[in-house]
């Protein structure tokens, strides 16, 4: 199939009204991906649409508008595949009108969340019918949950772009500070309680910070605000070595978007070996911990190796960029949706269920 005049109509929350106070989301990397590509595209933030055409400023019915115009702007751009991303605002009913319209479309939806999150399983339920096919950033067997026999379940990794993850810290030797990790607590959450154990053994030892908001009861952990946009990237560039810590660790083969930002700017990192990651990146790519004494060590020892914490964080860059690259995620997505041979040997190929 000739996939040189693609049309892609990708429905995401875009975030205009931030300003520019903006997340490095998987999204626009898709965008940016089409772009690569050469593929036509048109983008359709749902809830900056919603907002923007809210009579009186209510919600509920900026949302029904925002549908009807979503089928406008489909019927006006004919696009041959449509991607949508959480899009609450969105209802299976405009879906079902935009296929009535425009027969031969493929719609996917796409959802960088956690399958193990009970609003996460909500949004792939609520388009499993609807849609021809989701993908997820969360492997396993239990995708097979939401087939229906007439659609796929598919695993999609973080995807990243250069012209956001576009530094490369595996080259610099001066750092605002050594290592960091930006996360939110959550109630029963092991990332905090392992922050907890592994503090004592590195304090005074390198410069670090920890970015987050709340508190956990009997967890004493000093942490700088939670930061986004460009005060973000600014500390991704400016930071040598971080901590890729999920909610959960070894029941599902997962990791956040995080993954993207950290390996993406080349600063070197660490992450559990029970993630399951190492199908895709060995120990000489990034580094991998058993528990908080085990990274405590590792975590000393790239800090006084600067040779070897630049080794290892360049290749791991090198690698993530060229296999994860939101062109190849996305080429990979559009070969799915229209179940054809694949154009390259995908290392995750083998997570696609129909």
């Amino acid at each position: 199939m000739d996939l040189s005049e693609l049309r892609i109509l990708l429905v995401d929350n875009l975030m205009i009204r931030r300003y520019g106070n903006l997340r490095m989301g998987p999204g626009r990397k898709l965008m940016c991906g089409a772009i690569r590509n050469n593929w036509r595209l048109c983008e359709y933030s749902d809830r900056d649409m919603a907002r923007l055409l809210a009579p009186l400023g209510i919600r509920a019915l900026g949302g029904v508008i925002a549908n009807q115009k979503l089928v406008k702007c489909a019927k006006n751009f004919r696009p041959d595949v449509m991607l949508l991303g959480h899009c609450d605002y969105i209802t299976n009913e405009t879906l079902y009108e935009i296929r009535r319209l425009l027969p031969d479309i493929k719609i996917a939806h796409f959802n960088v969340d956690p399958i193990w999150q009970a609003p996460t399983r909500a949004q792939i339920a609520e388009r499993m019918d609807s849609c021809d096919g989701v993908f997820v950033t969360t492997a396993g067997e239990e995708l097979k949950t939401w087939l229906t026999g007439k659609n796929f379940m598919a695993y999609m990794p973080n995807p990243s772009d250069p012209s956001m993850e576009h530094g490369d810290n595996s080259r610099k030797t001066e750092f605002r500070r050594d290592l960091f990790f930006a996360g939110n607590p959550r109630p029963s959450d092991p990332r905090w309680q392992l922050l907890a154990e592994l503090l004592p053994k590195i304090e005074g030892k390198l410069k670090l910070e920890l970015f987050g908001s709340g508190k956990l009861e009997g967890v004493k952990l000093d942490l700088s605000p939670s930061i986004w946009g460009a005060r973000y990237e600014e500390v991704l560039s400016t930071s040598k070595m971080s901590l890729n810590l999920n909610r959960k660790e070894g029941d599902m083969w997962y990791s956040s978007d995080r993954i993207a930002h950290l390996m993406g700017y080349g600063i070197l990192t660490f992450q559990s070996d029970k993630n399951q990651m190492d199908r895709f990146f060995t120990p000489e790519e990034t580094v991998y911990f058993s528990e908080a004494g085990d990274l405590a060590e590792k975590i000393l020892y790239y800090q006084t190796h600067d040779e070897a914490r630049r080794k290892v964080a360049a290749a791991g860059r090198a690698k993530y960029h060229r296999i994860f690259s939101g062109e190849r995620v996305l080429k990979f997505m559009v070969e799915t949706l229209y179940n054809i041979r694949y154009s390259e040997p995908y290392e995750w190929a083998d997570i696609v269920y129909r």
